[in-house]
């Protein structure tokens, strides 16, 4: 058996659209099962996000605190934001959202892990990325609005926010998918084994 996801794509014999949004929408298809039968299945169709563990020389990592209304609560959360761009390389967008986000920039960048978030109802793939080598951006601070507005910062010991996540005190997907890839790869080969900050991402191909 070989442990790896594989590409694989069912019949689909008709599909609406029956919400469009900003920046996602709702995509209706009906899907050919394997025993000949038809299956609706509805789903968020999302362009993708990125996500960044920055991790700074004290082992503590960057986060943010933000409200999020779908789930009525403010969240700890680290750096994110969505691919904007089509085909944009995924390593540029997260230099900007840490930059948009915490004005901070790094020097060394690796391929934490990719997942998608939620497979049984959106399509939505993030790439997250771990940044270390940080230093304060140079220039103005961007200018936020919305819910970004009311951000808080911290800088957290990572072994806390283990703690905090097997705790179940934490919850952002990203933040913990982060927090717990970093320590395992660490109890591995070590940080030095994660892929490079340019790897290829077949869920969201995009150019150098």
């Amino acid at each position: 058996m070989e442990l790896q996801d594989t590409p694989e794509e069912w019949r689909v014999v008709a599909t609406t659209t029956p919400f469009q949004g900003n920046k996602t929408s709702v995509r209706t298809d009906d899907v050919v099962m394997p025993d000949g039968t038809v299956a609706r299945r509805d789903y968020q169709v999302h362009p993708g996000s990125v996500a960044v563990l920055a991790l700074d020389d004290q082992d503590r990592v960057l986060l943010l605190k933000q409200y999020r209304h779908p789930v009525r609560q403010k969240l700890w959360e680290i750096p994110a934001g969505l691919l904007d761009v089509p085909r944009e390389n995924p390593l540029h967008a997260a230099q900007r959202e840490l930059y948009e986000e915490a004005h901070v920039k790094a020097e060394d960048w690796r391929v934490l892990t990719d997942v998608y978030t939620t497979p049984g109802g959106c399509d939505e793939a993030v790439r997250i990325f771990l940044a270390r080598g940080l230093s304060e951006a140079e220039g103005e601070r961007f200018e936020v609005s919305e819910e970004e507005a009311d951000m808080e910062l911290a800088r957290v010991p990572l072994e806390d926010l283990v703690r905090g996540v097997l705790a179940g005190e934490l919850h952002n997907n990203c933040l913990v998918v982060g927090v717990l890839s970093l320590a395992a790869a660490r109890a591995g080969g070590g940080v030095g084994e994660l892929r490079p900050a340019d790897a290829e991402w077949p869920a969201r191909p995009f150019e150098a």
